[in-house]
């Protein structure tokens, strides 16, 4: 290289620069966004585990596969989203002046709320149906308790309504607050929180599997869920919910709102401009610089 030259990959823009910044100053909403996706992660593997112990049976021939309450899931979301978007936002929208209704990140925090009551409300429920194991003296692994599966329905209709808060707007708002050269990296941290958060359900479930084990106690987790403790475990999840809330708290308080583009196009499409307006706006835009 000749005296004087500066190689390429040693410069940047102040474009590129201010992007960058962009992106990462949403990284701590990113992580505090991971603990959500280990408590929905609990649809797929302990909440459909707790189905196959209750009675399953509707009717003298059918039984209802666990996987299927899932489905509640995403019924309860639909139903959400539309009260959320037809009756909730128009509503609050009077108040705030928030062509959203609210922030995305209350929106989020919302959703982060709900995370926690669900835990609590998976707890009791798996402490009633302990309960009623122990009085039944049913504490094989293949013992069917004398519960209805829709005992369970309440955690897994809360699970859909959280997400109404928390996937929508955890996805809005990586796309959202990232610059228009980056969209994509900012999908891709909606993404990303999901897979840290499953595989910290997976680290969790093992940790704490193995931690209660020790010095001869019983575990809190075993293949036997008539013998386990699953109302503790998902105590222990609502604790790790309400301190990740708090976390996130302090995050979005600290965070610096970019500018909106979505946001703006909403306020346009709520306060249209007049027409004088509109010939201001694009006298402003093609006068020439001094």
């Amino acid at each position: 290289m000749k005296t004087g030259e500066t190689s390429p990959w040693m410069l940047c823009t102040v474009t590129q620069v201010e992007e960058t910044k962009q992106m990462m100053k949403m990284v701590p909403i990113l992580i505090t966004t991971c603990i959500p996706s280990t408590i929905i992660a609990q649809t797929t593997t302990l909440f459909i585990k707790q189905g196959t112990t209750p009675d399953r049976r509707m009717g003298p021939h059918f039984e209802i596969p666990p996987a299927c309450l899932i489905a509640f899931v995403n019924i309860f979301m639909l139903i959400s989203v539309v009260i959320y978007d037809r009756f909730f936002v128009p509503a609050i929208r009077h108040y705030t002046k928030n062509p959203r209704g609210i922030s995305l990140l209350q929106r989020l925090g919302i959703g982060l709320v709900l995370h926690v009551f669900i835990m609590l409300t998976a707890c009791f429920v798996e402490r009633r149906r302990l309960s009623v194991a122990r009085e039944n003296n049913l504490l094989g692994q293949l013992d069917q308790i004398p519960l209805t599966i829709f005992i369970l329905l309440p955690q897994f209709a809360m699970v859909g309504i959280a997400d109404t808060f928390v996937d929508v707007a955890r996805l809005e708002f990586f796309y959202d607050q990232a610059p228009a050269a980056m969209k994509s990296l900012g999908t891709s941290y909606f993404t990303t929180t999901q897979s840290i958060g499953n595989f910290l359900n997976s680290f969790l479930l093992s940790t704490v599997a193995d931690l209660t084990h020790k010095h001869g106690h019983k575990s809190w987790i075993l293949d036997n869920l008539n013998a386990s403790h699953l109302d503790y475990y998902y105590a222990f999840l609502a604790l790790l919910s309400a301190i990740n809330f708090f976390c996130f708290a302090a995050a979005a308080k600290l965070y610096v709102y970019n500018v909106d583009e979505t946001q703006i196009n909403m306020n346009l499409d709520i306060n249209p401009t007049s027409p004088q307006d509109n010939t201001r706006i694009s006298q402003s835009t093609t006068q020439p610089d001094n």
